[in-house]
């Protein structure tokens, strides 16, 4: 069997077309306004894991912004670090964008850095609701021409894993196999998929 087919990995170019906005569209509008605004110098963005924020700062390090990721797992000595990166890119005039768990007051933080956090644009990102993710494998079966059914999709979202884009690359990878093998997109052929992939 093709291993290729088996590869189950999100796409490795991330853009704000490809994002899915859920209840997040003002936050990826000013997100869209900071790569561009010479006046826009600090960016905080939180949400909780499997809400976009990786692909977010993909899209954002792809403007030649220095992005700062995950900062509630720095030890002290990297958020001194991380303090000092703030500092310079103040006086410098330079772009930062950071990413967080939480709210810059609510992770434990060194109080200076929190203080830092709290300099710019701080916006949190919302995770999309299953009902979100379930129409965005719809439009994204039906853009493509799939012929998957709603109960693959469904399938999809009581046994997998919840990141919207491994749903994505798992339903690319069953309609490869379905066009390789000349079978149809069903449940049955997915679970062989799984099984093989492990």
């Amino acid at each position: 069997m093709d291993q290729l087919l088996l590869n189950i990995h999100p796409p490795s170019i991330k853009s704000l077309e490809n994002f899915v906005i859920g209840d997040n569209f003002e936050a990826i509008s000013v997100i869209k306004k900071f790569t561009t605004d010479k006046n826009l110098q600090f960016f905080y963005l939180w949400g909780v894991q499997g809400s976009g924020k990786s692909h977010l700062s993909s899209v954002v390090k792809n403007n030649n912004i220095l992005v700062i990721e995950d900062i509630e797992s720095m030890s002290d000595i990297e958020q001194i670090q991380a303090f000092s990166i703030f500092n310079n890119c103040k006086e410098n005039g330079k772009k930062l964008f950071i990413t967080g768990s939480n709210s810059p007051n609510n992770m434990g933080l060194r109080s200076d850095l929190a203080s830092r956090l709290s300099w710019g644009i701080v916006y949190q990102i919302k995770a999309l609701t299953d009902n979100e993710k379930k129409l965005a494998l719809l439009n994204h079966s039906k853009q493509k021409g799939m012929s998957s059914n709603v109960k693959v999709i469904e399938y999809c979202m009581k046994n997998l894993k919840r990141d919207l884009h491994y749903l994505i690359a798992t339903l690319d990878a069953l309609d490869n196999w379905s066009l390789k093998t000349k079978k149809p997109m069903t449940i049955p052929l997915l679970k062989k998929l799984l099984e093989t992939k492990e």
